[in-house]
């Protein structure tokens, strides 16, 4: 049996985070990672405040570079590597990099360019993010059409796992998603704290900013396969930077990316990174997977223990 890592996006952040690696990892965390970014990686995400670190601007690069140090920490113990990987979101940067397809370095500019770019772009006009309850992909497909039938820009922004669909637009859209939700079959919206609807059209002038971003970096073949967010498949080397500017204003299709890496013979998923919110998705979308959690130092023998009961691709 083989097994999929997946990496988590902004919203797991949280002070004190990466308290254990920052000292393990201090050639990936450390000078190297502050001097691309402008700012102490350490004391902000160990000292906070709270509303610095859940700035855009920051929770992004914080989060790709503890993910990213753990996953090496974890790849060291494995006995092999993974068959496929995804991230949600800004995650997809994680799986890049664990693939070997774009380098740490290049990957952390990016992202901070990246998260400077929806930031800047959020600012631009009042508007946010809100989760279906208990909604699948077809009724916020169908409250989309509804809110455009009307001059409104509610978009389908990401479809995580079934019962777990969350819409994009302006504030004003999702009064009148509040106001309406019920009449057109949603049980209840509630809306999401991050700062803007990110993953789409709002996103126009940040995706153009990670387009000429992510234009110079140097893509190779992975070591494993990387399913990208807007086409639930595996993304080729010359697609990668299209496919990542195309992410900022596009669906996060992570429950079709689950359902096609299991659809490969794939049982397990390793979530990696601070929280478990991917591994929550996991559970929801492939009825009977195992799903195992790395989320610090901590965990990876657990882990590694738990895959060692796998058989490697080659039978090892």
């Amino acid at each position: 049996m083989t097994f999929a890592v997946l990496f988590p996006g902004q919203g797991s952040q949280f002070v004190g985070m990466g308290s254990d690696l920052f000292d393990a990892r201090a050639d990936l965390l450390g000078e190297r990672a502050d001097e691309i970014l402008g700012w102490s990686l350490r004391d902000l995400c160990l000292d906070g405040p709270e509303e610095e670190l859940t700035r855009t601007e920051h929770a992004q690069p914080a989060l790709f570079a503890l993910t990213f140090a753990l996953w090496v920490e974890f790849a060291d113990r494995l006995a092999y590597l993974p068959s496929a990987a995804a991230g949600h979101s800004l995650g997809e940067y994680t799986a890049l990099a664990a693939a070997g397809v774009i380098d740490y370095d290049d990957a952390l500019g990016v992202v901070a360019e990246r998260g400077k770019a929806m930031a800047a772009a959020a600012d631009l006009e009042p508007s946010g993010m809100a989760a279906l309850i208990g909604a699948d992909v077809e009724l916020a497909e169908s409250v989309e059409a509804a809110s455009r039938a009307i001059g409104g820009r509610l978009t389908v922004a990401n479809d995580n796992a079934p019962g777990q669909v969350v819409v994009a637009g302006g504030t004003e859209d999702l009064d009148w998603l509040e106001a309406n939700g019920r009449e057109l079959g949603v049980r209840r919206a509630v809306r999401l704290k991050v700062a803007g609807a990110f993953h789409s059209p709002f996103m126009g002038p940040a995706a153009e900013r990670v387009a000429a971003a992510v234009a110079s970096i140097e893509a190779r073949e992975g070591r494993f396969d990387v399913y990208a967010n807007v086409t639930a498949t595996p993304v080729e080397p010359g697609r990668i930077r299209t496919s990542l500017a195309e992410q900022v204003v596009g669906r996060v299709r992570f429950a079709d990316t689950l359902r096609n890496i299991a659809g490969q013979g794939i049982g397990t998923f390793v979530h990696v990174g601070p929280g478990d919110v991917t591994a929550g998705m996991a559970k929801r979308t492939v009825v009977g997977a195992e799903v195992l959690t790395v989320s610090d130092l901590t965990g990876i023998d657990a882990a590694v223990e738990a895959l060692s009961t796998i058989d490697s691709p080659g039978g090892a």
